[in-house]
């Protein structure tokens, strides 16, 4: 219900633009009778006429790249920790173990994807699970921020009781990890171009919450390893032990504002929160204003990747059927989900 008076007849139109390619005609009631429509036998429900897949367009190529980042990083933390115990590098052992955590919040962004596909076709799912994505994001930035927070806690440790630091071991771990990241970046960053996304702005329409903070994670320990060769190379040269702490809370800094970019971006889509630069609900009252008919109540909210659903109630002094608006809407292609409710004026009831 919507929250309008009910003893008048109004007209429904409900439809879904998965393929874009086509064109459907749905006339469903939603929790009250359509005028033409009739009960179901005793006894059975009512079936589920179209699917509510609202997955990103390069879900499943999203999906492989992620576990091959993973399968990357894994060997790397691998070796790194092997080569750490068998030469007695606690550089090696440090960055191995980073890497660890890393590796950990990729695979949550790559458990989402094979979560959300194995249930497409869930019909609990009222509108899908394309917005799995974003919860994974938001758990992912939550770990994102205990990294950031972790490594400002040991710099904060270094900087009152300086640790003896081998340079030249230092600098090439470091060194191999940033090769490492930069490998995973692009293979992340050629599936969605989020070199843009980084701050605290929302993504643009189309674009991958879940894969933006695979990505973000990767560009964090690409952007920790860059601080510490610089801090390394510096205090290499000068015996500045207290530069490569002090560099560390730098990336504290950094790391910590895009974890909160990523919390916002992602929250807000898990509470269909409509940013300012999301442009669909002006796009809608300017076509359904144009058709001589005033909006009475509008929900745009994000169902996935590219995709938003709507539900718009409408009043007109000589309305048009529900089917009408629908098809007028049709234009606008991030519109999956289209739920259109008319309410009819007192001359059209009293008829």
């Amino acid at each position: 219900m919507t929250g309008h008076d009910h003893h008048h007849p109004h007209s429904h139109d409900h439809d879904h633009d998965h393929d874009r390619d086509h064109d459907h005609d749905y006339g469903h009631g939603h929790g009250h009778a359509h005028p033409h429509s009739h009960p179901p036998p005793a006894g059975e429900r009512l079936p589920n006429r179209h699917s509510h897949i609202f997955l990103g367009a390069d879900h499943d190529r999203n999906a492989r790249r992620t576990w091959i980042v993973i399968a990357i990083t894994a060997t790397m933390m691998v070796i790194e920790i092997a080569a750490g115990i068998l030469f007695g590098s606690m550089a090696l052992l440090a960055d191995g173990w980073h890497m660890a955590t890393h590796a950990g919040a990729i695979l949550i962004a790559a458990l989402a994807y094979r979560f959300a596909r194995r249930n497409v076709d869930n019909g609990r799912f009222t509108f899908g699970t394309g917005k799995v994505g974003d919860l994974a994001a938001f758990a992912s930035a939550i770990v994102l921020a205990v990294v950031a927070l972790l490594i400002g806690w040991e710099s904060l440790m270094r900087l009152t009781a300086p640790v003896p630091i081998n340079f030249s071991e230092a600098i090439l771990v470091a060194s191999i990890g940033l090769g490492v990241n930069l490998v995973c970046a692009v293979l992340l960053n050629g599936g969605g171009h989020h070199h843009d996304h980084l701050g605290n702005h929302h993504a643009h329409h189309g674009h991958d919450t879940n894969l933006r903070a695979a990505y973000i994670h990767v560009v964090a320990d690409a952007v920790t390893s860059v601080l510490a060769i610089v801090a390394l190379i510096f205090g290499s040269l000068y015996q500045w032990l207290w530069l490569d702490p002090a560099i560390g809370l730098v990336g504290m800094v950094i790391i910590g504002r895009w974890s909160f970019g990523l919390l916002r971006q992602s929250g807000a889509i898990l509470l269909d929160y409509v940013p300012r630069e999301e442009h669909l609900p002006d796009e809608i009252r300017d076509i359904i204003e144009g058709e001589g008919a005033a909006i009475v109540d509008l929900h745009v909210w994000q169902l996935g990747p590219g995709h938003h659903g709507a539900i718009v109630s409408l009043t007109a002094d000589e309305p048009k059927s529900p089917a009408h608006y629908r098809h007028k809407l049709a234009r606008l292609r991030e519109l999956s989900h289209v739920t259109i409710e008319v309410d009819w004026p007192v001359s059209a009831r009293s008829a």
